[in-house]
């Protein structure tokens, strides 16, 4: 099995790496496109800003190679964000496999949300063995907008996108490798796509 982590200018790299060696698999960190084409599944994690990093992956080629990958690919927080169509942070056209806005928090409640908030109406074989309501870690400022790619939704001051599916692109709003037993378990599942 080899799992690539695409390599960008984006951070929380590392605590990926060592929730996938928790469930005993070693990933390569590659902004390689042969590694990465060649690779059975790809993670697209990231913490950073949304028109930088989509800066970088255009001068790497990775923006091109990502939307054309056919294994399964998983974004996390940025990552997800970035498969979007586009982000209002930095007014960024992202990379459109899903149609979903990236949307900044308004109103009255504290931005970014931090800490674990529940998922719910969960809709992909991603959350095998994960239970309704379960608790989830996150740190974001903008969020995805619900739509027909939405596999589960989070409440915070409203109603929001915290997974989404296309095809063989997965992405995630939450953390998995910061969410204990239920993040683990949906790398799992992932793994076992």
């Amino acid at each position: 099995m080899k799992v690539s982590i695409i390599k960008y200018n984006a951070g929380n790299v590392q605590s990926v790496l060592f929730a996938l060696e928790r469930i005993g698999i070693n990933a390569t960190v590659t902004d390689d496109i042969s590694i990465l084409k060649s690779s059975d599944k790809i993670i697209f994690p990231g913490v950073g800003e949304a028109s930088s990093a989509m800066q970088y992956l255009k001068e790497k080629k990775l923006d091109e190679v990502i939307v054309n990958l056919k294994q399964p690919v998983l974004g996390i927080c940025l990552g997800m964000q970035l498969l979007c169509k586009s982000s209002e942070e930095g007014n960024t056209k992202c990379l459109g496999i899903f149609d979903n806005q990236i949307k900044l928090f308004t109103g009255d409640i504290k931005v970014p949300q931090i800490g674990w908030n529940t998922i719910y109406d969960l809709k992909s074989n991603l959350f095998e063995g994960i239970k309704e309501n379960e608790y989830m870690y996150l740190v974001h400022s903008y969020y995805a907008e619900i739509s027909n790619h939405t596999i589960s939704k989070t409440d915070y001051g409203i109603k929001y996108s915290s997974s989404l599916q296309k095809n063989n692109f997965y992405g995630v709003q939450f953390h998995p490798e910061k969410s204990s037993d239920a993040g683990q378990q949906l790398l799992e599942n992932f793994i076992k796509l």
